[in-house]
């Protein structure tokens, strides 16, 4: 088949259009490399993938992309750590909104009049932001409040997106829901302030790199958001990439949504205490308590049975495995200047 990914150049899209690629398909990759800058990435030369530098935003440019495309996954989107959450709560409404409308727009175009045969749409967790049912199955999205961020919400609107084409237009969709991916190629972001952590001074991404970055230089005691009994399902974005093309390939998840997550329960604290005990060894750990943003969600506790029972999907890659590909990476941005 042939794919489309928006927002080839990111964290996700690096391992997605990678596992892409290793089965068979013909990838066209598009991005604009707004959040990290030009990155290069081993695939880039692959006789099977193209590579555009654009913006998803001109309809024009992506309906020829996916003129001859069978499947496009809507993946671009301005996304980062919780301080962007309050940095450009806006922009993360406004600009997301008009990048999925453009990415629809081509999509139902290309279903009429090309040969698109569906649309797989990369929600969020944290469109579930406001449940208080764990574990959070799918279709508990349409029962809970909404979500109060402004990504959250605009997440939720790309799955309503779905809804919208699908019964206007009969675009076949997927809705694909990760939750905590990590991994290596999350790096400084053009657009997020530097902030202070503790003593260290750092662009708050996510949880995980934030903390490899603070142990290997050695903050002590180590600074954490909150009381670190947050809880979380960290999912290695290579499990995730596999599910996201299980998504793509099989036609049980046509019309359908699903959560992509491991089953396994991590919270910070604890996650703290295992890259500190990677890193550190048996050097005590000692932790402070920094004062919680106000979209720090206290529960992430996805269900997973749905893409394990229809679609034979299971993240199955330890938190602790994660990180023996995370903890290097992020040591070698830190000695080149990349994080």
């Amino acid at each position: 088949m042939k794919i489309l990914v928006t927002g080839s150049a990111g964290f996700i899209g690096g391992y997605l259009v990678q596992e892409l690629l290793e089965h068979g398909h013909d990838i066209v990759g598009i991005d604009n490399y707004s959040k990290y800058g030009k990155v290069a990435k081993s695939y880039d030369n692959h006789p099977s993938y193209t590579f555009v530098q654009g913006d998803v935003k001109d309809v024009e440019l992506m309906k020829r992309l996916i003129e001859d495309c069978d499947h496009i996954v809507a993946l671009a989107a301005i996304i980062g750590g919780i301080t962007l959450f309050h940095e450009f709560a806006y922009d993360l409404l406004a600009e997301n909104e008009r990048i999925i409308a453009s990415t629809f727009d081509a999509a139902i175009c290309a279903f009429k009049n090309r040969k698109l045969k569906k649309i797989n749409v990369v929600s969020s967790s944290m469109v579930f932001e406001s449940t208080k049912v764990f574990p959070t199955p799918e279709g508990e999205q349409l029962k809970c409040p909404p979500p109060l961020s402004t990504y959250g919400f605009q997440k939720l609107a790309c799955e309503y997106f779905a809804k919208g084409a699908f019964e206007q237009h009969k675009l076949p969709y997927t809705i694909i829901r990760p939750f905590n991916a990590i991994g290596i190629g999350e790096r400084k972001a053009l657009t997020e302030r530097e902030v202070f952590s503790g003593n260290i001074k750092l662009a708050m991404s996510h949880v995980v790199p934030d903390l490899v970055h603070k142990i290997l230089k050695g903050q002590n005691p180590l600074h954490i958001l909150g009381q670190g009994n947050q809880i979380r399902h960290y999912t290695y974005a290579g499990d995730l990439a596999a599910g996201i093309r299980i998504c793509i390939e099989n036609e049980k998840a046509l019309n359908d949504d699903f959560n992509i997550s491991t089953a396994v329960s991590t919270t910070v604290l604890e996650l703290a205490q295992t890259i500190w005990k990677k890193i550190n060894g048996d050097k005590p750990f000692k932790y402070v308590c920094d004062k919680p943003f106000t979209y720090d969600v206290q529960k992430r506790v996805p269900s997973v049975d749905k893409a394990r029972n229809i679609l034979n999907i299971e993240c199955k890659t330890t938190l602790d495995d994660a990180l023996e590909e995370v903890i290097p990476w992020i040591s070698h941005q830190i000695k080149t200047g990349g994080f």
